[in-house]
């Protein structure tokens, strides 16, 4: 079997050093990050390329011993919305090739692409430097529609066109689930011996069981109050406006539960959802605060703090934050779509909530609120389930893939 030394990482609409939570920056950005240092961590070094967004950081940054981070001039040194990419992917693929040149030895083995702006820019470097290319999708247009097609529009058809080739071009897909995984073969015509089921970890050493007391106290939350959490983007694909909706239906028949809805995250380009408002006219004000995103070590004190973190996502590959709040010993209330269902196990680590319905979820938050006996369990179940999950594995599996691809990707003679 071939052995892999170095890899070329595509993650061109997001950088490794964004903050998760802010902008287009989410689960992709830890995925990138911790896959990337346990991946050097087993003697595979990583050039990661990502785009400069004119934030004054080097062309070229060590994110650890054996991971560097290359920020490309393409485009305008200014964030932009991850919309507005596709217009990119020629200059990116330019400064890419670029770049590589300048390499050392010049030399990678495998191409590994992220989202799929990263794809099509990955397809064209695996044709011009005669490299596979591996390929993890995280969320899929085709998937996205399906879902949100009655509240927002479409994903556009270049992207469906560009995922499209991307599946038919790559030499191996990873998935982060087997729902995922079958997605990949009914809607865009996978075939089922190029896909790698893969899935992501939790960083144990950040994310673990705390003092709930300690962490309520710091974070100036009564004990008496029932905390429900919500972390990531606020855009209606992640559903936070679900949670508002079931905070003010729980508050309408049970007047009587203190509670309080922390939403940690921000905006994300055209698809930011502007909640205050709906908080307002909700009546919620007070009850329902927003705050910014932190960071990992932070938002570990958080989950501790919370009695459940709630994921209304409309369309979720996998859903890290739903193992990093379990990982602290926290319940999840998920909804029953994507990836959820293998991120949580209902009934042991949290609960699964079919629909998005205002009342749904205000059930199942009545629910754990007077069951404490039931809350008790789910959060020792979510520890246990959590450390199942380890990025070491994720790496593991993904130099697998690569060695894979390396091994049965035709040479330049025989293609």
């Amino acid at each position: 079997m071939s052995g892999v030394r170095r890899v070329a990482m595509l993650s061109l609409h997001t950088s490794p050093f964004d903050q998760p939570g802010a902008g287009d920056a989410g689960g992709m950005n830890v995925y990138v990050r911790s896959t990337a240092l346990e991946l050097a961590g087993v003697g595979i070094d990583v050039e990661i390329f990502t785009r400069d967004a004119g934030e004054g950081r080097p062309r070229r940054e060590a994110l650890a011993d054996g991971v560097l981070v290359h920020h490309l001039e393409a485009g305008p040194r200014r964030r932009i919305p991850k919309e507005t990419l596709p217009d990119l992917t020629e200059t990116l693929a330019d400064a890419i090739t670029d770049v590589a040149d300048l390499l050392a030895d010049g030399h990678f083995d495998v191409l590994h692409s992220h989202y799929w702006v990263s794809g099509t820019v990955g397809l064209t470097l695996s044709r011009e430097m005669n490299l596979p290319l591996v390929h993890s999708m995280h969320t899929m247009a085709k998937v996205k529609n399906r879902h949100m097609r009655a509240m927002t529009s479409p994903e556009p058809a270049d992207r469906v066109a560009g995922e499209l080739g991307i599946v038919a071009g790559a030499a191996r897909l990873i998935a982060n689930t087997t729902t995922e995984a079958s997605e990949l073969v009914s809607l865009y015509g996978a075939s089922p011996d190029r896909i790698d089921v893969v899935a992501p970890g939790v960083d144990l050493s950040t994310f673990h069981p705390g003092d709930r007391a300690a962490a309520r106290a710091a974070l100036a939350f009564p004990e008496d109050q029932f905390h429900v959490l919500f972390a990531g983007r606020i855009q209606k694909l992640k559903g936070p406006q679900v949670l508002v909706a079931a905070a003010a239906e729980l508050r309408r028949r049970r007047p009587d539960i203190p509670l309080a809805v922390s939403i940690l995250g921000s905006g994300s380009g055209s698809e930011a959802l502007a909640l205050q408002p709906a908080i307002d006219r909700a009546g919620l004000t007070g009850a329902v605060r927003l705050y910014p995103p932190v960071t990992a070590a932070h938002l570990a004190q958080w989950f501790r703090a919370a009695d459940a973190v709630v994921m209304p996502s409309f369309s979720e590959s996998f859903g890290l934050v739903a193992l990093e709040a379990q990982a602290c010993g926290t319940p999840v209330v998920a909804a029953n779509v994507g990836g959820l269902p293998q991120a949580i196990s209902d009934g042991r680590s949290g609960l699964l909530v079919d629909g998005h319905s205002a009342g749904s979820w205000a059930d199942a938050l009545e629910r754990l609120y007077d069951d404490v006996h039931l809350r008790a369990a789910l959060g020792r179940g979510a520890a246990t389930h959590a450390l199942a999950f380890g990025w070491q594995r994720t790496a593991l599996l993904t130099a697998q893939t690569y060695r894979t691809a390396v091994d049965r990707f035709p040479t330049a003679a025989t293609r």
